[in-house]
């Protein structure tokens, strides 16, 4: 008997990885055009501020008419900002790695959105912004190499739920949150389900767009913090039920278990292991089961279909 059962389970996973491999040799078929690394943040720092109106004229969407031409004069002469220049160019003194891969994403996304446009990329040196590290609007791609450098970078300041997501391997996961953006449709309702669900459909592009990334990486999590969470699963599951979370509209829950944090709030001992955003994991998971359990639904259709009809169809269980 056991080893009936074996062969079964040995089958099944070879018909798995077949299927996989399948997927991947038709998008590894799909063609992108090779997609070229535009470097505004070293053209800016080594123009001459008396042709800085070649720049402006070259790059028009970086120079706000409503700003002086002083403004951008200071920031070329500013030492701390030669300093930042210095430092992303000795992280990354070539775009080689940027461009291979942004062409393996776009290749993913072109063979399940077949409308997507192979993008222009440039990178530059913002304003430390962290909330738009990585953009990706239609046809350009803009990605801020100064929120690059490493999670432990002598320039940052910012909390370590923060900066442990400034590394270079998270380009590409950021990238992906910026295109979900205009796929997903926005929740109709505003109880917790709904917010949980939303991010676990971004984070399931982020499984079928970059799958030899980690659960770790697609979630900005530490490995340990992943870990935390399948260990977890089954008491965060309980506590939302028990409480009678899931449809609340009551907004503290996003704060609680949505947005980013240092930790989230069960408002128990637990809180000081957990990491943030356990609501998005969890809906994360939920998502995932409904796409194993409704195997005919398209990645597009997915990503229309309501909070409600997902949960309620994603035989979800959380494992033990």
């Amino acid at each position: 008997m056991k080893i009936f059962l074996l062969t079964i389970v040995c089958s099944l996973l070879l018909i798995s990885c077949d299927q996989k491999s399948k997927v991947e040799k038709a998008i590894e078929e799909t063609p992108v055009k090779t997609i070229k690394v535009e470097r505004f943040d070293k053209e800016f720092f080594e123009t001459s501020p008396k042709d800085l109106s070649k720049l402006k004229k070259k790059y028009p969407y970086f120079f706000s008419p409503n700003i002086s031409d002083t403004v951008w004069v200071n920031k070329m002469n500013e030492p701390i900002w030669r300093e930042v220049y210095a430092e992303v160019q000795k992280k990354y003194p070539s775009t080689g790695e940027i461009q291979n891969g942004v062409e393996a994403l776009v290749q993913h996304m072109k063979y399940y959105f077949p409308k997507t446009k192979t993008p222009k990329v440039i990178t530059l040196i913002s304003d430390m912004n962290y909330s738009n590290k990585a953009i990706y609007a239609d046809s350009l791609v803009i990605i801020s190499l100064e929120l690059y450098l490493g999670a432990n970078h002598k320039f940052y300041t910012f909390p370590k739920y923060i900066r442990q997501n400034f590394e270079e391997r998270q380009m590409m996961p950021d990238l992906v949150s910026s295109f979900s953006t205009g796929k997903i449709a926005p929740p109709t309702e505003k109880n917790l389900l709904s917010q949980m669900i939303y991010f676990g459909k971004e984070l399931y592009l982020k499984d079928i767009l970059l799958p030899e990334y980690t659960d770790a990486e697609k979630m900005g999590y530490t490995p340990e913090q992943i870990v935390w969470c399948q260990e977890n699963e089954s008491y965060i599951w309980r506590y939302f039920i028990e409480k009678e979370m899931l449809y609340s509209d009551e907004q503290r829950l996003i704060s609680r278990f949505i947005d980013p944090s240092p930790f989230s709030k069960f408002y128990l001992e637990i809180d000081n292991d957990s990491p943030g955003r356990v609501g998005v994991w969890i809906g994360w998971q939920i998502v995932r089961s409904y796409m194993e359990n409704n195997n005919n639904v398209k990645v597009d259709e997915l990503l229309k279909l309501d909070a409600k009809e997902i949960f309620e169809k994603s035989k979800y269980k959380p494992k033990k």
